[in-house]
């Protein structure tokens, strides 16, 4: 299987994960990038079992719409009780690095109202140790340099991810060369600097479920 198919694999678990808990009420939660897209996909075909969804960036509400699923404002919903995202990697207590669409702050917050987080992804982003994956840092335009001088200070290796502004207007920091055995701890650290909106880390908030598409199949791993 390619790297495609597995992903596919993983929106159609995805789907089989919440199919038995929708009701007409529900309001979903959804993330951003190749992963999540096939997951929305597939969940154009029960579009009439719930009501809406809350987008973690505008190209998921566009691509949710495009499928006749109601987009909510965050800030109408209550809660959620699913939030289904891919991750850029994940570790063995379900710790992400996340935001290599540059949706990270978004996608931060739906994950924090969520009562259940479905991280979905393919075999290759499971790793040991986070660090890998660049991590996204969100920043302030006018705290750019300074918050790449802080980062230095962590330990960090921060390239500034030329000519990508998010959602919010604001810029990306990806820090290389940093291998995070603590991070809950760096995540803390990272978004105590001023400046700084948040980092791509979902550690203090990670996953409750990784669905992980392999040759073997999807595997279901909790912490």
């Amino acid at each position: 299987m390619n790297q495609d198919q597995l992903k596919q694999a993983v929106a159609k678990a995805a789907i089989d994960y919440i199919r038995p808990y929708l009701a007409k009420d529900t309001v979903l939660g959804i993330g951003t990038g190749s992963t999540a897209n096939f997951f929305i996909d597939r969940l154009a075909d029960l579009r009439g079992d719930f009501a809406g969804a809350v987008a973690s960036s505008e190209a998921t509400a566009e691509r949710l719409k495009k499928h006749g699923i109601e987009v909510y404002d965050l800030n109408t919903v209550a809660s959620l009780d699913y939030y289904i995202d891919g991750a850029d990697e994940a570790d063995a207590n379900l710790a992400l690095i996340k935001g290599g669409g540059a949706a990270l702050t978004r996608e931060k917050i739906v994950a924090a109202v969520a009562k259940t987080f479905i991280c979905i992804a393919d075999g290759s982003k499971k790793v040991e140790v986070l660090g890998n994956f660049p991590l996204p840092v969100e920043v302030i335009p006018m705290a750019r340099s300074y918050v790449a001088r802080q980062i230095v200070k962590l330990g960090g290796d921060p390239v500034y991810r030329q000519g990508v502004v998010t959602d919010n207007g604001n810029v990306i920091l990806d820090v290389h060369n940093m291998q995070i055995n603590h991070p809950v701890e760096l995540e803390i650290a990272l978004n105590n600097i001023v400046g700084v909106v948040t980092n791509g880390l979902f550690a203090a908030r990670p996953a409750d479920v990784l669905l992980l598409g392999t040759v073997n199949g999807v595997e279901t791993l909790k912490p």
